[in-house]
């Protein structure tokens, strides 16, 4: 923007200049043609330079108003951040407490966690710092305690809640691929 400033100011030199060249060749009888020509380049600067300054207003006001929504933004999602922070509190207190309903012992209980989050046997027995053979009979532990067939039934359990309200969708989707 400061780039557009020093051009406008310079249009504005530039045009300064040459109404002073036109006052002295009208001075010196220059010929009309000449002084029209320089009336012309004089007048294109005046219409560039309000141009110029029209659209650096425009941008400025542009500039602005983003940066106003940039901060509303950054607002809005460090609320939504601690809206997160909490809701993953509340959901990890309600793993935990369905975890203590089925009974699963502390190492179980990491064992879910981490199985939850995704991670694969050799990686919780790395974390866990034991033996893959030890997660395997943890994890089979957990499943028959939850009374779910694997990993995959596992993890499901938990989202099931998450996915309630579009169960109707997807039973129309199934019906709908059925009949055809």
């Amino acid at each position: 923007m400061k780039k557009d400033v020093v051009i406008i100011a310079l249009l504005v030199l530039i045009m300064l200049f040459k109404l002073l060249d036109i006052v002295a060749d009208v001075q010196l009888d220059i010929p009309l043609w000449h002084i029209m020509q320089e009336s012309v380049l004089v007048l294109l600067t005046i219409i560039g330079t309000v141009y110029l300054s029209y659209d650096l207003r425009r941008r400025s006001r542009q500039v602005k108003a983003l940066a106003h929504r940039v901060v509303q933004a950054d607002k809005q999602i460090d609320n939504m951040s601690s809206q997160m922070r909490s809701a993953r509190q509340e959901y990890s207190h309600a793993v935990a407490n369905q975890f203590g309903l089925w009974e699963f012992t502390k190492s179980e209980a990491q064992v879910a966690f981490l199985l939850l989050k995704g991670l694969s046997f050799k990686e919780i027995a790395e974390v866990r710092q034991t033996k893959e053979k030890t997660v395997r009979q943890q994890a089979s532990s957990i499943y028959a305690k939850s009374e779910v067939d694997g990993r995959h039934t596992f993890c499901a359990w938990f989202m099931e809640d998450f996915i309630q309200e579009h169960n109707d969708e997807f039973a129309a989707i199934i019906a709908s691929n059925e009949a055809a």
